[in-house]
């Protein structure tokens, strides 16, 4: 957990490569672009159809599904059973099992048919867990026993319930989207960009309408071309008030990789739902609910930033209880390390520094002191102090145990960090490496961390700036609470093995 503090290089030996870098860029220009924070957004709504009708209508389906074929299991099967025994046995696990599979996702192409293998195999799990609790319930009143008959007239029935009434749902979804097709963007005037471009115009029943192009430096234009080049990503807000876009579709093409990567992250933070058509056709073969096709080509939906997926909350609320548990569990820890403190350093046992927490917010870190620096100047632009020889035997204690970072459950507690999340960094250095590295300010998506992917990967104290960007946006982008769980076990695991970084 111990990362970069108040520092001062030791004279005399060779810096350290991400020491060396932090010098040089001592010496370039300044910006306050790369810490701004994030601009308030206000979104406006989206088509009933394309926003709630088709999760909803799924929702109910399989619900109505489930309660037919138990009543007709009762009939067909003579069983003595009450048939909303039945359902309130299957749905509490259907529904959670289709849900988490991705069976009630908004999707281009919709068919009940590709659906129906992912179906089958949650219904048999399902079902399993019913007559599991059948079997508990036996010699309960209207409970009776899941012959394999029984078992096999539910299965179908709910499977063709549920495939009737799916495909049923695609049809009227489908005839609204022609009526009513969503404003869309292109991402990537190029070759491919066009030719989908192309497909979403003539193929209403997608439900998205082109309205431009965005690219910085697109290719010549077919001569048939009805789109125009909107510009690049700094029209981006803009043409998407504009338009009421809701939906973005990015291609290869764009003329810089690097211009596409943050435009798909303002148009995510914009509330955008992006749709990636990579060119290679490989693409298509990729497994999971996320994997679709535009008129043949392969097409990934892109989830939903880490802030506005389904455990936010859950990720909040771990945060208050663990931070103010451990707080009143290691009063005395915490007692003790100040009174060492005290007897080392003297008065003022707590280190307070400013830190860059989420979209460029900056807030007071609460430390135990380790060392005293000499000025404020020192503390703020110092790089790390791990070897310095002015630290005590307490400071370098608390340094190896990680018992410094203590104070900081009670930032946790206040909202500036969470438990897990990108290390914070003091302004001074965030905008330095923000110049040096076009990822480094994409880490501010999230609040901070006490730990995070970086840390547990060894990625502290003097290590390389650009690989702890690259971890903290992995984390980022693909944040579960399950994740989250895991980097704490991780982190607790590496301070019983103290390595002083």
């Amino acid at each position: 957990m111990t990362i970069d503090h108040e520092s001062v290089p030791r004279p005399g030996r060779p810096l350290p490569p991400s020491r060396r870098l932090a010098t040089e860029l001592l010496d370039r220009p300044t910006s306050s672009a790369q810490t701004r924070s994030a601009p308030a957004v206000g979104r406006h709504r989206r088509p009933f159809h394309s926003r709630v009708a088709l999760p909803a209508g799924l929702l109910a389906v399989d619900t109505l599904a489930v309660c037919l074929a138990t009543t007709v299991t009762a009939v067909t099967t003579a069983d003595r059973s009450h048939p909303l025994l039945g359902a309130a046995a299957l749905l509490p696990v259907l529904l959670p099992l289709n849900l988490t599979g991705g069976l009630y996702r908004n999707r281009l192409t919709l068919s009940a048919l590709d659906e129906f293998p992912a179906l089958a195999g949650r219904a048999v799990v399902a079902t399993a867990f019913a007559v599991t609790l059948s079997g508990c319930l036996h010699g309960w009143p209207d409970c009776g026993p899941a012959t394999p008959l029984r078992l096999l007239t539910l299965l179908a029935a709910f499977l063709l319930l549920s495939a009737c009434g799916r495909s049923y749902a695609y049809h009227l979804l489908r005839q609204a989207r022609r009526r009513r097709p969503s404003p869309a963007l292109v991402l990537g005037a190029g070759h491919l960009g066009q030719r989908v471009a192309a497909a979403l115009t003539e193929r209403r029943e997608y439900g998205l309408r082109p309205v431009g192009y965005l690219d910085p430096d697109p290719v010549l234009l077919a001569a048939d071309a009805k789109l125009p080049v909107l510009g690049g990503r700094e029209v981006l807000e803009r043409e998407i008030r504009r338009h009421r876009v809701h939906h973005i579709v990015a291609t290869e093409g764009a003329a810089d990789e690097a211009e596409t990567a943050a435009a798909l992250r303002e148009a995510a933070r914009l509330g955008c739902q992006i749709w990636l058509v990579p060119a290679l056709r490989e693409y298509g073969s990729v497994a999971g609910p996320a994997r679709d096709h535009l008129w043949g080509f392969p097409c990934l939906q892109l989830g939903r930033p880490a802030m506005r997926r389904h455990g936010w909350a859950a990720k909040r609320a771990l945060d208050i209880s663990a931070a103010g548990l451990g707080l009143i569990a290691l009063a005395p820890v915490l007692a003790a390390c100040a009174v060492a403190v005290r007897f080392d350093t003297g008065p003022g046992v707590l280190f307070r520094q400013q830190r860059t927490g989420l979209d460029g917010r900056v807030f007071t870190v609460l430390k135990f002191r380790t060392l005293r620096p000499s000025n404020e100047h020192e503390s703020a632009t110092r790089w790390n102090i791990s070897q310095d020889h002015r630290m005590g035997a307490v400071g370098r204690l608390l340094r190896r145990s990680s018992l410094d970072e203590l104070p900081q459950l009670w930032n946790v507690l206040r909202g500036d960090m969470s438990l897990v999340g990108p290390r914070p960094e003091r302004p001074y250095f965030v905008m330095r490496f923000g110049q040096a590295y076009p990822e480094y300010a994409d880490r501010h998506r999230v609040p901070v961390g006490l730990t995070g992917l970086a840390q547990v990967n060894g990625l502290r104290g003097d290590t390389s700036i650009e690989d702890r960007a690259r971890f903290d946006n992995r984390y980022i982008e693909s944040w579960s609470l399950w994740q989250d769980v895991k980097l704490l076990l991780r982190t607790a695991a590496l301070m019983l093995h103290p390595d002083g970084s």
